[in-house]
Parts: structure tokens; C-alpha cells; sequence
């Protein structure tokens, strides 16, 4: 059953429920539930890691579903967040152990990835795509089409998870053994590059259908059009030598110094 709220003879909402649907309430609600773990959903979180590889179009279609139930696009349950946390500070702990740092620098280094490369990097994506698609990309710009930052920022949660994965923790198995990809040879570099290629991909591929989920937006097929610069990128950096792996390695290292 659809939730219903009371409308004034103008159409309007009525103080009480315009409040109730207000970014600063829903915001509310949803830090307030990361404080109590039993009422997070973490099974359907898990679900939704799970669909984000094999089939994302049916994440982005339960976001459909809380629109029409919950009259709001954006999650309401923090348990995907503290699930890619959790994977996010494993990983991480992975990659000290793999470059072989310390405790205090594996600390530094996990501050650094959660704060700066999540966090941080997190919020100005999700805040650039906010502003990008609420000013250029509505079919009929009005006050009640919106694209919800908290939307914006979910989006690319969901494109992060992949990339986190498949960079952060499949690739720590082919930095130093099988195939090392962390050696300037051929084959290390283009192993490692190729996941970085399908990493991005996924992002970019992903970050695209939870927009174009939005019936109020139009022409979100230019959200793809940086997968030639990326195709472009993996081929210099083959025809070149580049190792992506091993500048990341590089990066983490000076970082934690």
C-alpha cells in the first residue's frame, strides 16, 4: 500500500508532511538507523553487492520501488554503507600487508582511504553529478523533479563497490605472486591494466543507469562518453609500458611516510 499524505485544495502538502519530506528530515532518519544495527536490512545489502556484478539494473529497479513506497529515491538504510566500509577497511588492511607496512603506517594508510579516497572523493562526485543533472540534464526543470544529492551519493556507492573489488581486493592476489603485476613486464602491466580498464568501466557503466533510472532526466547517454578517453588511456598505457598497479603501489607508499 502507497503511503498517503494530505494535500491542501491547492495541491500542496500540509506543513506536517512537507516537513516529513524534507532532505534535512530523510537525512535525519537515516544517520539516526546507524545506530541501530538490528533495524539494517544487511541480507538485502548483501543482495544488492551481489546484483551490483551480474545484473545492476535490478538494484536501480528497487530504487523505483522506494519511490513509490517511501516517496524518496535515495536509501533509507545505511547497511550497504557499513557493509562497503567493512570491505573497504579489510581491503585496505590487505594492501598494507601486501606492500608490506607496518601497523602505524597500515593505520595511515587505512585514514587515508577511508577519509580521503571514499569519503572525500565520495562527496565532491556525488556533489559535481548533483549539480550536473539538476541544471543540464532534466527533460522540464521544476521545483518537483529533482535529482536528491542523497540519490547522487548512492549512485556512486553503487559504482564504488565493483571498483573497490576488483582494484582493492582480486588484484592484491597478482601484485606480488601468480602474476605480478607490481614488475615493469609485459604481461604484469597488462593484467593489472586490464583490471584497472574494467574497474573504471564498471563505474562509468554503472554510475550511467542509476541516472538514466530517473524518468525526469534526459540524454544520460553522454554519462558513457568517457569510456573512449578510458579505452584510449588502456591503450597508450599497454603501447607505453604503463603500470597502474605499481603507481598506485607507489602512491600508497609515499603517503604513508
Amino acid at each position: 500500500m502507497l503511503p498517503t499524505t494530505q494535500t491542501h485544495g491547492n495541491g500542496s502538502l500540509s506543513s506536517r508532511d512537507a516537513a516529513r519530506h524534507t532532505a534535512g528530515a530523510k537525512r535525519y532518519k537515516y544517520l539516526r538507523r546507524l545506530l541501530h544495527f538490528r533495524q539494517m536490512d544487511f541480507e538485502f545489502a548483501m543482495w544488492q553487492m551481489l546484483y551490483l556484478f551480474t545484473s545492476p539494473q535490478k538494484v536501480y529497479r528497487n530504487f523505483h520501488y522506494r519511490k513509490q513506497t517511501k516517496d524518496q529515491w535515495a536509501r533509507d538504510d545505511p547497511a550497504f554503507l557499513v557493509l562497503l566500509s567493512i570491505w573497504l577497511c579489510v581491503s585496505t588492511v590487505g594492501f598494507g600487508l601486501v606492500l608490506g607496512m607496518g601497523f602505524v603506517e597500515t593505520l595511515k594508510l587505512l585514514l587515508w582511504v577511508v577519509f580521503i579516497d571514499c569519503i572525500g572523493v565520495g562527496l565532491l562526485i556525488s556533489t559535481l553529478m548533483w549539480v550536473v543533472t539538476n541544471k543540464y540534464l532534466m527533460k522540464h526543470p521544476s521545483k518537483d523533479y529533482d535529482v536528491e544529492w542523497g540519490y547522487a551519493f548512492d549512485v556512486h556507492l553503487n559504482a564504488f563497490y565493483p571498483l573497490l573489488v576488483i582494484l582493492h581486493f582480486l588484484q592484491l592476489f597478482f601484485i606480488n605472486h601468480i602474476i605480478f603485476i607490481n614488475y615493469d613486464w609485459f604481461v604484469g602491466y597488462f593484467v593489472g591494466n586490464t583490471l584497472w580498464l574494467i574497474a573504471i568501466g564498471y563505474y562509468i557503466y554503472i554510475t550511467f543507469l542509476g541516472y538514466s533510472a530517473l524518468p525526469f532526466l534526459k540524454n544520460t547517454v553522454v554519462l558513457l562518453y568517457p569510456f573512449a578517453l578510458l579505452v584510449l588511456l588502456y591503450i597508450l598505457s599497454i603501447t607505453l609500458g604503463w603500470n597502474f598497479t605499481k603507481g598506485l603501489c607507489s602512491f600508497y607508499k609515499l603517503r604513508v611516510q
